[in-house]
């Protein structure tokens, strides 16, 4: 099976962790690059992989990512709205390159950005065009998929569709509605990525790939709404800028104002890919229409079975931020409860675990709904992104207006905030088990202020954490002690 090692950047992203699992379906050999190997706990491939820690952004942490790989899955790109992303992306694919090329890698598997490149591109597609020529820049041989939006559940392209079309039964839309685009379902994706092992012919190749239907974003839209079974109107207005495209998206869907701008100035390109060397190349592939794609698409949504998810990676729904770490230090204000809890401490867990998307926070979600709404307004991320599956969870990933930080099952969970304020906040859950039988539920909630504004902050909100933790911890410790007893009820097996 292939020549040897392969190694999968971007493995906490979208596609790297659909891409992963394949992977070793087919037999590949796999090591996987990540800034922080914390956030793969919870990946059901987990352990069947080699993993390293390494940033492309520091060539000296590269060797050891790629030393022995034989094809390596080049699959990080910004999303972010920081001015520098351009240049930064350009660096990082120059020191892949030029390690790859050091380590005697033979092949370099890209996927980028459809677009006419003697167009007026958005400052994004063409940035990903010239990541690609930056990692050919090394003579590494690479193989360059050339993409536009794709479908699947979790995507964000996917998910800006989903959230319009599901909550606004009139749209009013911009001139991009009716720009031309070639959809393809992530499935065909995966596909194309894994086959190019297979296919030395792709080696040095760029090749544009498109699912079967070419229709513009209106289309998109409505075809989504009869998937649905939903009645929708697309009403097209004139002048609607960028801007306050983004601003309308961020208001409706989860998606931030910092990656709905250059999503949407995106738009504006026609990409329609000339599919002729992809079908020469890749023959057996059955590529899918848009309707069917979609279909799978919201299966998953229906069945809690959303795989990966746009916001899963740091890199697309923060920006450059590098992760922030807990510390405990003099100054940090924080708030403790503690209940004891009749229940094991694994009921526990799953109860705190539980909370976010469907289950909600338990204690005055109405005021929970205010927070995120002014969140929203003020250019936050909002209360929309949910979970990804009701009970899994994962270090890393998004949980409504919080990030997952830690997870040690079944003794803890910590909650990092991504709303705006003037700090940094935390919300922690521990199950310790008692002396005297039951656990001891322990939930804290810590802010690190930000000058004398953050001080008054916290102070200011602080008679309504009184309320809103204290009923808080009281239905985490109800659900954990109603699992208990239906567990106790239920008849033991024969």
């Amino acid at each position: 099976m292939g020549k040897g090692k392969v190694l999968v950047t971007g493995a906490t992203g979208y596609v790297g962790g659909r891409l992963v699992p394949r992977l070793l379906e087919q037999g590949y050999d796999v090591r996987v690059l990540v800034r922080d190997k914390t956030r793969l706990v919870g990946r059901e491939w987990e352990n069947d992989v080699e993993v390293v820690e390494a940033d492309v952004l520091e060539p000296s942490t590269l060797p050891s990512a790629l030393k022995n790989i034989w094809a390596a899955y080049y699959l990080i790109h910004s999303m972010s709205g920081h001015d520098d992303f351009h240049e930064r992306d350009l660096s990082a694919a120059r020191n892949f390159g030029s390690e790859a090329k050091n380590q005697g890698v033979e092949r370099i598997i890209y996927l980028g950005g459809l677009g006419d490149a003697e167009a007026d591109l958005s400052k994004h597609l063409r940035s990903r065009q010239q990541t690609g020529e930056a990692l050919r820049e090394a003579d590494v041989p690479v193989t360059e998929f050339r993409a536009g939006i794709i479908v699947g559940s979790g995507s964000v392209s996917f998910e800006m569709i989903r959230h319009l079309t599901e909550r606004i039964p009139i749209m009013i839309c911009p001139r991009w509605v009716f720009t031309q685009t070639h959809p393809i379902a992530i499935r065909n994706i995966l596909a194309y990525l894994i086959e190019s092992l297979s296919v030395p012919e792709s080696a040095g190749e760029i090749i544009e790939v498109g699912g079967k239907d070419k229709m513009s974003y209106q289309d998109m839209l409505l075809t989504y709404a009869e998937v649905r079974d939903l009645h929708r109107v697309v009403i097209p207005v004139p002048v609607l800028t960028p801007t306050l495209s983004s601003r309308w998206v961020q208001f409706v869907t989860p998606i931030p104002n910092d990656i709905a701008r250059p999503l949407i100035e995106g738009l504006k390109n026609e990409a329609v890919a000339d599919t002729t060397k992809a079908k020469r190349l890749f023959p057996d592939i059955e590529i899918l229409g848009y309707k069917t794609a979609v279909s799978l698409a919201v299966n998953r949504y229906k069945i809690s079975d959303v795989e990966t998810s746009w916001h899963d990676a740091l890199v697309s729904s923060e920006g450059e931020k590098d992760p922030v770490i807990f510390d405990s230090h003099e100054g940090m204000l924080f708030e403790r409860r503690e209940r004891i809890v009749n229940a094991t401490q694994e009921d526990v867990y799953a109860a705190f675990t539980s909370l976010g998307g469907t289950t909600g926070w338990l204690g005055h979600n109405w005021l929970w709904r205010i927070r995120a709404f002014m969140d929203a307004m003020i250019g936050g991320v909002g209360f929309r992104r949910g979970r990804r599956h009701p009970q899994d969870l994962r270090v890393g990933e998004a949980l409504d207006f919080w990030r997952v930080e830690e997870l040690d099952p079944p003794r803890l969970m910590r909650l990092r905030a991504e709303m705006k304020m003037p700090g940094k906040g935390w919300l922690q859950y521990k199950a310790e088990p008692h002396p005297d039988g039951g656990t001891r539920l322990i939930q804290t909630a810590f802010f690190d202020s930000k000058g004398l504004f953050g001080l008054m902050y916290w102070y200011s909100i602080y008679p309504i954490h009184g309320l809103v933790f204290s009923d808080m911890i009281d239905g985490v410790a109800k659900i954990a002690e109603n699992h208990a007893q239906q567990r106790a009820a239920s008849p033991a097996p024969a």
